[in-house]
């Protein structure tokens, strides 16, 4: 690349592929995730909260954005918990399930 250029991804990460989600599931220790709807806090709004997460911050924030993409919402982490916008419930547990955890849902 020429003096000065702009490049937005380096040229190693544009050629190389993203994990396939089969293939980290066996690898990933069986956990226990709750996965529950609230409204506390939020100003009446419903939100998707992911608790009991083991993983490290990079896994974490890797995970909220294949949750994002699946559930077409926004979402952040927040110490250690994921907040999803929405009732996205069972769209998690599809996901978590898939990714190699063990996601129950909580609450009501």
């Amino acid at each position: 690349m020429g003096k000065g250029g702009w490049q937005e991804f380096s040229a190693a990460a544009s050629t190389a592929r993203p994990e396939a989600a089969g293939a980290a599931a066996p690898s990933r220790p069986q956990q226990r995730v709750r996965v529950q709807r609230t409204k506390a806090g939020k100003g009446g709004k419903t939100v998707t909260a992911i608790t009991g997460l083991e993983i490290s911050d990079a896994d974490a924030r890797a995970l909220l954005r294949r949750l994002k993409a699946t559930a077409g919402s926004g979402g952040t982490l927040k110490d250690g918990v994921i907040e999803l916008q929405g009732d996205q419930v069972s769209t998690c547990l599809e996901t978590l399930t898939a990714e190699g955890f063990r996601p129950k849902q909580a609450g009501g």
